[in-house]
């Protein structure tokens, strides 16, 4: 059976028939702290840690426990937990799987509050964090230590959007018992498998295209077999949940993921080859365009790609020339997080440990939503005409 029909089929309910309940097709929300056991037969269960439904209202609420399982198939993995945030399952994966006087890697091009945990937070446990470089592979063991616990990867990155070798890197992790995880939000387990790549956790930041309209906060992390009891008694312990209706909107956003990301695919890779024809423009940042330096590692590992992409100016803008050019689309938003149906615009400079390609360039990087992808050609065009102008 195909994911996309997977996806659709899936609900989860376990309930006997006949019980009087409505059978809808979506789930109904479950709100609660206080959960009702049947008997003490089910307390003294729930006392000896051996129940096997929610205990308590941040033990898993049965929509929860829905939203994970689906996650859970589409991944492939052992065990899924669901975060309040992406950047909330990013830093769990850091406090389950390392120890004081471990040593971690992050790639250079990971999300930067991921970094920042790891240099304002993970540091005061005794806990190195070190920059990989943003297209690593095997020469990670140049960068390996007697004490790397783990290996954080970002594949593409979402901002200049270099690509990792994630089996090489994997490989040589395994060989040395160095777990990797992999941040793999902007390809989804749709169009990226991790863990027969030799990934270890596979993560998502479900705000974005798993939940694909912009109005929730929700993160996933999942295991392998190996790792899942570990990683259960973490989450236990730490209390995490998900908030119910945003586990609704998770859950009702992974239904429609295939057609979305579809047209999210389509429409950001017609966008990106009409930018590379474009004068003002110098690189276009799209994994899936053969210009790109990692194209063939996209080609090898990948199954499809997303509507995130970023591209540079031939020119170096000034901020007025920059301003001009982003204060006048008319179609694009300006903000962070991207994956919804309305497409975004961002940019900056990014900085790096290692040497970088992009050192010292502007990064504009486009979210394209849903929108037709000629409005949004027109729109570009309009707003790059400025690039040749101070604004007055």
């Amino acid at each position: 059976m195909h994911e996309a029909t997977k996806l659709i089929q899936f609900d989860g309910d376990e309930g006997p028939g006949g019980s009087g309940r409505c059978r809808a097709i979506n789930p109904a929300v479950s709100r609660a702290s206080t959960v009702l056991f049947e008997s003490y037969a089910g307390l003294a269960l729930a006392n000896a840690g051996e129940y096997p439904g929610p205990t308590y209202g941040t033990d898993r609420l049965p929509l929860q426990r829905t939203f994970e399982e689906a996650v859970r198939e589409l991944e492939g993995g052992a065990l899924t937990r669901a975060f309040p945030s992406g950047i909330s399952a990013l830093i769990s994966t850091l406090l389950a799987f390392t120890r004081a006087g471990d040593h971690v890697l992050i790639c250079d091009n990971a999300y930067g509050p991921t970094v920042a945990f790891c240099r304002e937070v993970l540091a005061r446990f005794q806990v190195e964090a070190g920059a990989l470089p943003a297209s690593a592979g095997a020469d990670v063991v140049e960068h390996l230590r007697p004490n790397t616990s783990l290996i954080l990867l970002e594949s593409p990155g979402s901002n200049t959007f270099e690509l990792q070798d994630i089996p090489a890197v994997a490989g040589a992790a395994r060989e040395r018992g160095i777990l990797t995880a992999l941040d793999n939000t902007w390809a989804t387990p749709l169009y990226l498998k991790p863990f027969p790549l030799g990934v270890d956790i596979s993560i998502q930041s479900a705000t974005k295209y798993i939940s694909g309209h912009s109005d929730v906060l929700a993160g996933t992390m999942t295991v392998t077999q190996a790792l899942a009891a570990r990683f259960d008694a973490f989450y236990r312990v730490m209390e995490q949940f998900a908030a119910p209706e945003d586990c609704y909107l998770a859950l009702r956003g992974l239904k429609t993921l295939p057609v979305r990301l579809r047209q999210h695919e389509r429409a950001a890779l017609e966008i990106a080859r009409w930018l590379e024809a474009q004068a003002p423009v110098d690189q276009v940042l799209h994994p899936a365009l053969a210009g790109h330096p990692e194209h063939h590692l996209w080609q090898r590992d990948f199954l499809g790609s997303s509507g995130l992409f970023a591209f540079t100016l031939r020119e170096e803008p000034s901020p007025e020339r920059l301003a001009g050019f982003i204060d006048a689309l008319e179609l694009f938003g300006i903000g962070y997080s991207w994956g919804g149906y309305k497409s975004l615009v961002t940019a900056g400079r990014y900085r790096r440990t290692h040497p970088s390609r992009y050192q010292g360039r502007t990064i504009i990087r486009l979210s394209i939503g849903l929108e037709d992808p000629a409005d949004l050609r027109a729109d570009l065009a309009q707003a790059m005409a400025r690039l040749g102008q101070e604004p007055g």
